[in-house]
Formats: C-alpha cells, sequence, structure tokens
C-alpha cells in the first residue's frame, strides 16, 4: 500500500464526521460499548491510543462494533504498527513520521497518518507521498493560525489537528480550507467510563457530531 493510497484512506476516514475521539482506555472490558456510544452519536471513527496496556484490546472489542472505523494513536515504531494491525486496527496514526514507520505501514496495508507541524515536516512528508496529515500538539504550536499559515504555500495538504483541540476552539480549526477533522479527547472521560454513563459520551459524540453542519 503506497503512501498515496493510504492517504486516500485517511482522508476519506476523517470526511466521515468533524471530530475523531482519541480515546485512553484503561478497561478492554468496557470498550465495546464505549465504541457503541460514540458511533451512536455520530463519531465512527475512533483512535485508540497506544498509551495503556488494554489499547490493544480494546481496539479488537471496538472492531467489532458496527458502522465503527477504529485505529491506533502513539504509533511509533514498526512494532508498535504490527500490533496494531494484528489487533485489528484499520488505520494508525502518529506525532510524526519516520522511514521505518512508513515502510512497515506499506508493508502491513495499515493505512497510516503521520504527524507534521513544520513547514519542512509538512513537505518530507509530501515527499513521501502523504498528503493527509496529523498537526499535533495543535494548539502548544500556534494552533489554527498556524495552520492557516500553512495553507498558502501547501494547498495541497490537509491535517486533523489534535493537542488542545476543545469545543471552544473547534470550530475555528474546522473553518479552515486545509483542515478536514479534528481530534478531540473532551468526549470520552475516565469518569464517565468507569461509570458506564453511555448516553454522556453520546450526548457529547452528537454535539460533535454537529460541529459542522
Amino acid at each position: 500500500m503506497t503512501p498515496e493510497t493510504q492517504s486516500q484512506t485517511t482522508r476519506a476516514l476523517c470526511q466521515l464526521a468533524p471530530v475523531v475521539p482519541v480515546i485512553v482506555i484503561k478497561d478492554a472490558a468496557r470498550a465495546a460499548d464505549l465504541a457503541q456510544a460514540l458511533v451512536t452519536g455520530g463519531l465512527p471513527v475512533l483512535e485508540v491510543t497506544l498509551r495503556s496496556d488494554a489499547a490493544l484490546d480494546s481496539i479488537r472489542a471496538m472492531a467489532g462494533v458496527a458502522g465503527g472505523h477504529v485505529g491506533a494513536g502513539t504509533v511509533l515504531t514498526p512494532d508498535d504498527a504490527k500490533r496494531a494491525k494484528d489487533a485489528g486496527a484499520s488505520f494508525a496514526v502518529s506525532p510524526g513520521l519516520t522511514d521505518r514507520l512508513i515502510e512497515a505501514c506499506a508493508d502491513l496495508e495499515l493505512p497510516l497518518l503521520p504527524g507534521a507541524v513544520t513547514a519542512s515536516e509538512v513537505m518530507r512528508a509530501a515527499d513521501a507521498g502523504f498528503d493527509m496529515l496529523k498537526f499535533f500538539p495543535a494548539e502548544a504550536v500556534g494552533g489554527a493560525p498556524a495552520l492557516k499559515s500553512l495553507a498558502g504555500p501547501l494547498p495541497r495538504i490537509s491535517f486533523c489537528p489534535t493537542g488542545g483541540v476543545s469545543p471552544g476552539n473547534a470550530k475555528d480549526y474546522l473553518a479552515l480550507p486545509n483542515v478536514v477533522c479534528v481530534g478531540g479527547s473532551w468526549i470520552v472521560t475516565d469518569q464517565d467510563v468507569q461509570a458506564g454513563n453511555w448516553k454522556a459520551i453520546e450526548d457529547r459524540a452528537r454535539s460533535a457530531a454537529a460541529l459542522r453542519s
């Protein structure tokens, strides 16, 4: 799978909803119910970060939820990519991009959404064949104004900004011509997951899904 094909796939996924929930889950037994709440609320594309011991088992559980597209986040190495693919992830998200990761995802046929922030990083990703990128950490590196400034010299590159994106600033990002969707962690809280408060999560998902209406 070439980087160009990978970007076509990740772009199509990013176009399904304005927000991709970024999830750190600690209890895989709750993963399927969580995924169902998010999908029912209108957010079908989910990013489960590989930052907890339950991440891979959670991806396995979520992958069985109808209508959902579950990816692995914080994919840093070829081993991360392989473990994510074996667990049923349909795409991978990385905060950056390396030659080894490019090669691994191509071999695994795992669509990659790589991260880039500076113009040089974006140009390097584009040179490798990627035109759909993650912009992380969005707020820390200048937020929506920084992304807007990249649209002029790099108009063919699109982004999913994450990192500090919230209900208060998500629309600022979504209004930009080079932003397809945003990634956000506000939709899923540890408190609601532990309590099984799926309605609260579904309601926040529904509100997030309406951000671009």
